[in-house]
């Protein structure tokens, strides 16, 4: 069985392709934390995704229940502190935004391997 965080990146990254977005670095990790996902907007602006996703339970739990203030402020250092300042993609002028994709994996694994990019949740600018 594969993780359900490795499926949801692999989802992830494939459908913010299809929205036009070039995925230029995964799983930039840092002793305090990890970025899952930065991509480049058609407009060259630097956009950091946090993926959260859950396997399907009918509890009524959501996986953006998952993030966190306390992730989000993570998230932000890692992001300025780390990635922006030692990397030389980042434009001052373009900018940079952190979104959230959220995603319901099905249990069935066969599923996932045809799941479309309209079942994710997209949450710019979190």
């Amino acid at each position: 069985m594969i993780e359900t965080g490795k499926i949801a990146e692999d989802i992830a990254a494939k459908c913010l392709e299809k929205k036009g977005y070039k995925i230029i670095g995964r799983n930039y990790r840092r002793p305090w934390g990890e970025i899952d996902i930065i991509g480049k907007d058609k407009n060259g602006l630097i956009v950091f995704f946090e993926v959260k996703a859950m396997k399907s339970s009918g509890t009524g739990l959501v996986p953006e229940d998952n993030l966190t203030k306390a992730k989000r402020d993570k998230l932000r250092k890692i992001c300025e502190q780390c990635y922006l300042t030692n990397q030389k993609l980042f434009d001052e002028k373009k900018g940079w935004r952190m979104d959230l994709i959220a995603i319901d994996i099905p249990d069935d694994e066969e599923l996932t391997k045809t799941f479309k990019c309209d079942n994710i949740r997209y949450y710019e600018n979190i």
